[in-house]
C-alpha cells in the first residue's frame, strides 16, 4: 500500500527531477532549442517535450479520470519509438519542428506537472502500486534524457564554428596522478544482475550465475595521455589492431583521434561544454567508439572486460564520482581515494566486450513499455558505470547502457582487462 508519506516523497522527487531538466536548459538561447546537428542528437526542445509526453501517455491518460490533453497532436510529435502506441514523427526531422515553440513546450511541462501532482494528491489505493511503478520508470527515463540533453547540446554546439560555451567549468583542486595497475581477480562462480530492493530496468534482471576465468582489471580508465601514445604510434593507420567493421568505419569517416579532438597551435585540443580547451593528459579519454576502445586494447596487448567481469570486480565499489551534480560536465583527472579501483562510476561510460543481449530468464515489461529496452538487443554493445552527465541517483553497479559500436557522441571511455597468466 502506498502511504501518504510515500506519496509526498514521490512528489518531491518528481519535482526535483523535472526541475533539474529545466535547469540544464537555462544556459541556452531560444535559437538553441530547435537545433538537431545529426540524427542521433535530438533538439533540446524535443527532450523537454518527450519526457513530458511519457508521463502524460503512460500515467495521466490511463489513471487520471477525465484528463484532457493540452494538445492531442503532441501524441504524434513526441512519441519516440513506441510502435504499439501509434505513428510518430520521423526521428531525423525533429529539428524541423519550429512549432510548438519552446515557450509552448514549457507550458506543456507545467500542465502535465500540475496534473501529476493532482493525481498523487488524490491517488486511490487500488491504483497506488501501479502508478508508483510507472512514475518511477518515468523519472528514470527523464534522467536518461537529462544525459542525452547534455550530449546532444555538446554535439550541436560543436557544429558551430564559434564553438559556443554552454557552461564555464574549472578543474577541481586536489588532483593526483594515480599509479596505473592491473588488479588480479580470482574469478570463479559469480552472480551478476540486479539483486532487488530498489528500482532497476527490466534489462538488469534476473540476477544469475556466471563463471569467470581468473583475470585482471585496470585500476583506472585509459587516459588521454595514454591514448595519445596510441595515436602517435600510428594506431589509426594499422589495420592489425582493428576489427574489420571498425577499420572500414574509421576509413570511411576519416577518424584519426577521439571525437572533438583537433590540432591547435599548442597541440591537441578538444571541444567541451566549457568551450575549447587543451586536452588534460590525466583525464579519462572520452568520446571514443567501441571500435577505438577495442583497437587500443589490442595495441596495448590487453582486451576490454566483459560486462560480467566489470560488474563482478566493481559491484562493491562505492558508487561515488563525478556526476552531473558536480556541474563540471567533463571527465576529471583521477583523484586520491581509497580502494583498488578508481573512477568506476561517473566521468566516462566504459565500453565492455559484451554484446547487448537478454539475461537468462529475462522478461520485458508488459504492454508498450516492453519496447523500452528489449527490442534494441541486437547490434549494440554494453557500457557500464555512468558519466559526468549522469545523475548520481540514476546509476548502480547493475546498470546496462548500450549503443552501436560506432557511436561516440556520448561520454564514452574504457578500462583494460587481461587474462591471468
Amino acid at each position: 500500500m502506498l502511504l501518504k508519506n510515500d506519496q509526498k516523497q514521490l512528489l518531491k522527487r518528481f519535482k526535483e527531477v523535472r526541475y533539474l531538466t529545466e535547469q540544464l536548459t537555462e544556459p541556452l538561447e531560444t535559437e538553441d532549442f530547435v537545433v538537431q546537428g545529426m540524427v542521433d542528437a535530438s533538439p533540446p526542445k524535443w527532450h523537454l517535450a518527450h519526457t513530458t509526453w511519457f508521463f502524460e501517455r503512460f500515467i495521466l491518460k490511463d489513471h487520471l479520470p477525465e484528463y484532457e490533453e493540452l494538445n492531442p497532436q503532441f501524441d504524434y510529435l513526441f512519441n519516440s519509438y513506441y510502435e504499439t502506441i501509434g505513428p510518430f514523427h520521423p526521428r531525423n526531422q525533429r529539428g524541423l519542428l519550429t512549432r510548438p515553440t519552446a515557450r509552448e513546450v514549457f507550458s506543456y511541462r507545467n500542465y502535465v506537472n500540475a496534473h501529476i501532482e493532482k493525481l498523487l494528491n488524490n491517488l486511490p489505493e487500488s491504483k497506488a502500486e501501479l502508478v508508483l511503478e510507472l512514475l518511477e520508470i518515468g523519472l528514470q527515463h527523464e534522467q536518461q534524457h537529462q544525459e542525452l540533453l547534455l550530449t546532444d547540446i555538446k554535439y550541436n554546439f560543436s557544429q558551430n564554428p564559434l564553438l559556443p560555451v554552454y557552461s564555464e567549468s574549472s578543474e577541481p583542486s586536489g588532483i593526483n596522478r594515480r599509479v596505473f595497475e592491473m588488479i588480479p581477480l580470482d574469478g570463479g562462480l559469480a552472480e551478476i544482475g540486479h539483486s532487488g530492493g530498489d528500482f532497476c530496468f527490466d534489462n538488469e534482471s534476473p540476477r544469475h550465475k556466471v563463471y569467470l576465468e581468473p583475470f585482471s582489471l585496470a585500476s583506472h580508465p585509459v587516459t588521454n595521455g595514454e591514448y595519445l601514445k596510441f595515436i602517435e604510434a600510428g594506431g589509426y593507420e594499422k589495420p592489425e589492431y582493428w576489427l574489420s567493421d571498425g577499420w572500414a568505419h574509421i576509413k570511411k569517416e576519416g577518424w584519426n583521434a577521439p571525437m572533438y579532438w583537433f590540432k591547435a597551435e599548442d597541440g591537441w585540443n578538444s571541444f567541451t561544454l566549457g568551450g575549447q580547451k587543451k586536452i588534460g593528459l590525466d583525464e579519462p579519454v572520452c568520446h571514443v567508439s567501441f571500435y577505438e576502445a577495442d583497437a587500443y586494447a589490442r595495441w596495448a596487448g590487453k582486451r576490454l572486460p566483459t560486462e560480467s567481469e566489470w560488474e563482478y570486480a566493481l559491484e562493491d565499489t562505492v558508487c561515488d564520482g563525478n556526476f552531473v551534480e558536480s556541474r563540471t560536465f567533463h571527465p576529471r583527472s583521477a583523484r586520491s581515494g581509497n580502494g583498488k579501483f578508481h573512477q568506476a562510476y561517473g566521468d566516462v561510460w566504459e565500453w565492455t566486450a559484451s554484446a547487448y543481449s537478454p539475461y537468462p530468464g529475462s522478461k520485458p515489461l508488459e504492454g508498450a513499455l516492453g519496447e523500452y529496452n528489449a527490442k534494441f538487443m541486437c547490434n549494440q554493445m554494453v557500457l557500464r558505470g555512468g558519466s559526468c552527465a549522469t545523475s548520481s541517483s540514476h546509476i548502480r553497479s547493475s546498470y546496462r547502457n548500450f549503443f552501436q559500436p560506432e557511436k561516440r557522441w556520448q561520454f564514452s571511455g574504457f578500462r583494460l582487462a587481461e587474462d591471468a597468466e
